[in-house]
């Protein structure tokens, strides 16, 4: 009899959630950065081993928000903690900060059982790792609470027999040989917002949103064509993504091909442009035109 079940993996922004879905899966399906806020939207990485499948669900930090976009976000991690079977609570390795308290407080309202993890071990010495399970202990009723360093691999094998451990019994959701619910198209998207993000200063990367107008196969060719625009609210934006003499856009069109060129196995030809839409991100019409649908958080 297989087991399978849906896992939410939920946190305050940049504890590591998208690199521990991730390393679990042991390829890149849900972008990462040094900054918060990285993941926008929901996405599900189908994790299968023999009998067992896990959909795990990555899910934006929970924030305080300022804009429309905010409130989405905050919107999709919470419908991301119903209806699941386990609760991945990421933090980091330390006292617990307003942000995870704030994130409990959510959890408490839900009955899913909630396993701990306190992340990037790898940066501190065990005395310190032990006193962050001390502080945490006691501010929720959880089923276990494991350490890990979602960047090495750290005991995420140990995380994975938890989870299992306890999975109900039912049939798989997806194809075994699935690992993501993502179009190829939306992938692309990430990629590239992924690279503006590491590359562009701090105020920009927040204000920009990624769309593919064109992903086709070049006839005859093992090529793919791929147009796609950085959508930037501010008109004084626009010249520092595109850089003096094109160099800025040149080099984030460099480092998303290579990954484009490891996710479809073939060349890829990438043209990128740069638009300004103004405060887009408080506007209901832009947000869902940009892939940020609160209908789809209903599924």
């Amino acid at each position: 009899m297989t087991k399978s079940g849906f896992v939410s993996l939920t946190g305050r922004p940049n504890t590591g959630k998208s690199t521990l879905l991730n390393q679990i899966l042991g390829q890149k399906v849900a972008i990462v950065s040094s900054k918060p806020q990285t993941t926008r939207n929901r996405i599900q990485g189908v994790y299968t081993k023999d009998d067992c499948q896990i959909v795990f669900i990555d899910t934006p930090g929970i924030h305080q928000p300022v804009h429309k976009l905010g409130e989405y976000m905050n919107e999709a991690a919470e419908r991301a903690i119903a209806d699941v079977d386990r609760v991945l609570l990421v933090v980091e390795v330390g006292k617990p900060r307003p942000g995870d308290l704030a994130v409990l407080e959510e959890l408490k309202k839900d009955h899913a059982p909630v396993i701990l993890v306190i992340n990037k071990i790898d940066q501190v010495k065990s005395d310190q790792v032990l006193t962050s399970i001390m502080a945490f202990k006691d501010l929720y009723d959880f089923e276990e609470i494991i350490p890990v360093s979602a960047k090495s691999g750290k005991n995420v094998d140990e995380l994975l027999k938890v989870v299992i451990r306890d999975l109900p019994e039912g049939p798989f959701f997806f194809p075994a040989d699935q690992v993501t619910d993502q179009p190829e198209r939306q992938i692309a998207a990430e990629i590239i917002r992924e690279k503006a993000l590491r590359l562009l200063n701090r105020e920009i990367p927040h204000g920009i949103a990624v769309t593919v107008e064109t992903f086709k196969d070049r006839e005859g060719k093992d090529l793919v064509d791929i147009d796609a625009s950085i959508i930037c609210d501010k008109a004084s934006h626009k010249p520092i993504i595109i850089g003096k003499g094109g160099e800025m856009i040149k080099k984030i069109g460099t480092y998303a091909r290579e990954d484009l060129e490891d996710m479809l196995g073939c060349k890829v030809n990438l043209q990128l442009f740069v638009k300004v839409k103004e405060h887009w991100r408080d506007s209901e019409v832009l947000i869902k035109n940009f892939g940020y649908d609160k209908k789809e958080l209903e599924q």
